[in-house]
C-alpha cells in the first residue's frame, strides 16, 4: 500500500471520523422491547444445551362421577433440550503504514484506533444480521407461523395483521416487527397515519404500527431475490433471539519490516452464541461453527416448543413489487 490510500490535507485539521455502518444497532435491547437481546453471558464449548419440560396441559380431562370406571390414558412427563450454537467470525487483517500517520501529523496509533472502532460496529452488525437471518429461517420454516401473501400482494397493514393472527389470543406477546426501509415506506405510503416515532438514530427508526414497535433496518435476510423478489417482516416476542457475547475477542497487532516502508496489520477473531426462543439448533444437521448459509437454513432450527404461540414469533412474506 502507499500514501495514496490516505487523504492528504494542507493545513487542515482532519477529524477522527470514519465511514460508519449504515445500520445503527446499539439501542436494540431497549428500543426493540427486547425482541433481539444482546447479552454478555458466554458459554464454553460448541453449544449451550439447556433442558426443559414439555407442556402437559393436555393431561386435563373431564370426569363423569356417575359413569363406570374406565382406563385413563397417561401423559408422560417429557424433558426436551434447547441448544444455542456458537458462531465464529473474524475481522481483517487491516493494514496501514505508521509513516502515513506521521506524514499527516497524526499519532501512529490513530490507524489502530480507527480500525478498532470499525471492528466494534462490524461485530454488532454481524450479531444483529445473524440473529435476523436465523429468525427468518426458523419461523418461515413453520407453516403455522407464516403468512405468505407473495403470490398476490406485498407486505401491508392487512398481511401483517394476518401474521399476528397466527398467535391467536397470544398476539399481544408480539412486541416488535423487523422490516426493511423499503417496506417501511410502503406502509407509510398506505396512509398509515398517527404512527408515533419512538426514536430515530441515523438509519434505524422505531415507530409504532399495530401496537408493535417497528424496527426499520436493511438486514440482508429481509429480502430474498427470485421470481418474485420476496420481502419479509418478522413480528417477534420478547427474547425471540438471544445473542451471547462473552467478549472473547482475540486481537493481534503486528509491525513488519522487509518492505520499503514499515507496515502494521491488525487482525481480530471473535465468537458469539445464538439461540432462538422455541427452536433448538440441530447439532446433527447444522453442525458446529456454522456458516452464514447454515444459520439461514430453516431445517437447521428444530421447533421444540409444543405450541407455535410459545415460539419466537411470526413472519409475513410479500412480493416486493406489489402493494
Amino acid at each position: 500500500m502507499s500514501l495514496s490510500q490516505m487523504q492528504v490535507f494542507n493545513e487542515y485539521i482532519m477529524p477522527a471520523t470514519i465511514e460508519t455502518l449504515g445500520q445503527m444497532i446499539d439501542k436494540f435491547n431497549q428500543a426493540s422491547n427486547g425482541a433481539i437481546r444482546l447479552t454478555t453471558t458466554g458459554f464454553t464449548g460448541d453449544f449451550l444445551q439447556e433442558s426443559f419440560f414439555a407442556a402437559i396441559h393436555s393431561a386435563q380431562r373431564r370426569v363423569d362421577r356417575y359413569a363406570a370406571q374406565g382406563a385413563a390414558s397417561a401423559t408422560d412427563l417429557t424433558q426436551l433440550k434447547h441448544s444455542t450454537v456458537k458462531v465464529a467470525g473474524g475481522f481483517g487483517p487491516i493494514r496501514y503504514e505508521p509513516s502515513q500517520m506521521t506524514w499527516l501529523q497524526q499519532p501512529t496509533v490513530r490507524g489502530i484506533e480507527v480500525a478498532s472502532r470499525n471492528f466494534a460496529e462490524a461485530l454488532l452488525a454481524d450479531q444483529l444480521n445473524s440473529a435476523i437471518a436465523a429468525l427468518r429461517a426458523a419461523i418461515a420454516n413453520q407453516a403455522a407461523a407464516t403468512n405468505d401473501v407473495s403470490a398476490t400482494a406485498g407486505i401491508n397493514y392487512t398481511s401483517l395483521n394476518g401474521a399476528h393472527a397466527k398467535f391467536g389470543d397470544r398476539s399481544g406477546d408480539l412486541v416488535a416487527t423487523v422490516i426493511s426501509g423499503a417496506v417501511y415506506h410502503k406502509l407509510i405510503g398506505d396512509n398509515l397515519t398517527n404512527t408515533p416515532q419512538l426514536f430515530q438514530s441515523q438509519n434505524v427508526r422505531v415507530v409504532d404500527i399495530l401496537g408493535k414497535a417497528m424496527i426499520v433496518t436493511d438486514a440482508p435476510a429481509l429480502r430474498v431475490a427470485g421470481t418474485p423478489n420476496k420481502v419479509y417482516a418478522l413480528s417477534l416476542v420478547d427474547s425471540a433471539a438471544m445473542v451471547h457475547d462473552a467478549g472473547d475477542v482475540i486481537s493481534n497487532i503486528q509491525t513488519n519490516n522487509g518492505q520499503t516502508r514499515i507496515e502494521t496489520t491488525m487482525q481480530v477473531d471473535y465468537t458469539f452464541g445464538l439461540g432462538l426462543k422455541g427452536y433448538t439448533w440441530d447439532e446433527t444437521n447444522g453442525g458446529k461453527s456454522p456458516t452464514d448459509a447454515e444459520l439461514a437454513t430453516g431445517s437447521n432450527w428444530d421447533k421444540v416448543a409444543t405450541d407455535i404461540k410459545m415460539t419466537a414469533g411470526v413472519v409475513t412474506i410479500g412480493d416486493e413489487a406489489k402493494a
